[in-house]
């Protein structure tokens, strides 16, 4: 055990220099379109659970299946309430 403390005491700093820790540009751009795409996920998750909970209260609100899709959105449509944004691609 001794040994093994004394072999890693001897060992150096680690790598040092001018360039050492340094990213390169390609780095940071990935680094970004990760953050944009991690947002953009967020985004497109928030504003289809939002979408789905809204039908759901108003289905059980009316007395309607929640599964019953067809029934939801026209029932949704005479209410003057369904959402007809056009969705992207989440």
């Amino acid at each position: 055990m001794t040994t093994n403390l004394l072999i890693l005491a001897q060992q150096g700093p680690g790598p040092v220099g001018s360039e050492f820790g340094k990213a390169s540009p390609v780095g940071w751009l990935v680094l970004v379109a990760l953050l944009v795409v991690v947002l953009y996920l967020g985004y497109a998750f928030h504003r289809r659970y939002s979408r789905l909970n809204r039908r759901r209260m108003f289905a059980e609100a009316h007395g309607l299946d929640v599964f019953d899709e067809k029934a939801v959105d026209e029932a949704m449509a005479e209410a003057g309430v369904l959402d007809r944004r056009k969705k992207h691609w989440l």
